[in-house]
């Protein structure tokens, strides 16, 4: 079943959005032990410039091979958020990542982005 997802890398307006396997389940597996090597290899390389920029191009190149198989046409980058995605994951500069969900509001209007979301608690967090 598909599950769309935005990831959202703050201090970047790019919005990354996968077509599918947007579920918790599917992307934490993937993006936390990502997340723990580039946070590591930033610290290692003491290269902080242009850290959101470096994220989500990754990002990109990571769940483009991990996700898509060979039909690249569900990820894709943009500036726009979308009505139909299921949840939307936020990495904050301060290297943590907040799971949300689309209100109505939010599916009415997702321009909202964030602001029409609600965060997700529970044990993926």
């Amino acid at each position: 079943m598909a599950t769309p997802c935005h990831i959202i890398v703050e201090g970047n307006p790019a919005i990354i959005y996968a077509s599918r396997e947007g579920t918790p389940t599917k992307i934490l597996p993937r993006l936390q032990p990502f997340l723990a090597k580039f946070w590591q290899e930033r610290d290692s390389s003491g290269e902080y410039c242009d850290t959101p920029e470096c994220l989500v191009a990754q990002l990109v190149v990571r769940f483009g091979y991990e996700m898509c198989e060979d039909d690249f046409s569900h990820l894709r980058v943009g500036l726009t958020y979308r009505p139909e995605v299921d949840y939307l994951y936020y990495i904050a500069t301060n290297r943590t990542v907040r799971i949300w969900v689309p209100s109505a509001a939010y599916r009415s209007t997702p321009s909202l982005g964030l602001q029409g979301c609600e965060l997700l608690v529970n044990e993926f967090c």
